[in-house]
């Protein structure tokens, strides 16, 4: 089941996404089911939301209770948004980095959050804007000491990611300032929807692309991954609670422009898109401040 949040005439729908006929049609899921959580961090959270909307979604589909809007962000404010560094080798190895031996974790904010057709705003004190198409796992249920084996139960499920770095900020400023380069407004694009656990079966094998003007700067495969997401999720649930709606970003596959000779950064004008199989396309205009 793909499911997202569109701004409609009659305010935010939490709906579900019919692809039969080539374009999404949107089911309202709340016009079906008034129960259901109105929005889908809500819904998450509730043990049996995901099987819920799943009738609701069957039922619009059959009788073709359609409506219409803009996608936005799936998840509008998730109360974390981990991110996995250098989880690629090549990317590794593209960037002068060593292989880690653990994952790399840092945070974006949640300002960062944009959804589809949203605008990349490049800040004014920034001339090294970076593009990083990311596997977005979401979480689905409380997570704490997990074990690896047991990782994937926790895991909703999947979305296109854009991991949008200011890389003058992220590198360039003494000691290197992470957090300012990564989470300046806007640098986290998500959606355009989210695709359930079970539809996407493994993510371990799922082609990565990102395209800048048409054009393929990333191409990748989750299978390249140095640690899955059943290792991320254990090593970071030793000290840190995960909740339905976090997102974990993990990783980027190499092409990045700071990897580039000569280096490629975005700009205003540019249209940016992130690809992954079964996902969608994330597509986002670049805009100056």
């Amino acid at each position: 089941m793909k499911l997202a949040t569109l701004a409609t005439d009659s305010g935010t729908r939490l709906v579900g996404v019919d692809l039969t006929s080539g374009s999404p049609r949107y089911v309202d899921l709340c016009a079906i089911d008034s129960s259901l959580p109105g929005c889908l961090k809500a819904l998450l959270a509730d043990s049996t939301g995901l099987e819920r909307a799943a009738r609701a979604f069957s039922e619009g589909c059959k009788t073709e209770q359609f409506t219409a809007g803009k996608p936005l962000a799936p998840i509008r404010k998730p109360g974390k948004i981990l991110c996995i560094g250098l989880n690629y080798r090549d990317h590794a190895l593209e960037t002068n980095s060593p292989i880690p031996e653990e994952p790399v974790c840092f945070s974006k904010f949640g300002n960062t959050i944009i959804g589809p057709e949203e605008a990349i705003r490049i800040p004014a004190v920034s001339s090294e804007v970076d593009f990083e198409a990311e596997l977005v796992a979401v979480i689905g249920k409380t997570a704490s000491r997990v074990s690896k084996e047991d990782a994937y139960e926790y895991v909703a499920g999947y979305m296109n990611g854009h991991d949008v770095s200011a890389r003058d900020w992220q590198k360039g400023r003494p000691a290197g300032q992470w957090l300012l380069g990564k989470s300046p407004d806007t640098f986290a694009p998500i959606g355009p929807w989210l695709v359930t656990a079970d539809e996407v079966g493994s993510p371990n094998n799922l082609d990565v692309t990102l395209r800048l003007n048409g054009e393929v700067m990333q191409q990748g495969n989750t299978r390249e991954f140095i640690f899955g997401i059943d290792e991320i999720l254990a090593h970071v649930t030793q000290l840190i609670t995960l909740e339905p709606g976090d997102l974990i970003f993990t990783g980027t596959p190499p092409g990045v422009g700071m990897g580039r000779t000569p280096r490629v950064w975005m700009k205003p004008g540019d249209r940016v898109e992130v690809e992954i199989a079964g996902l969608g396309i994330l597509a986002n205009p670049v805009i100056g401040e």
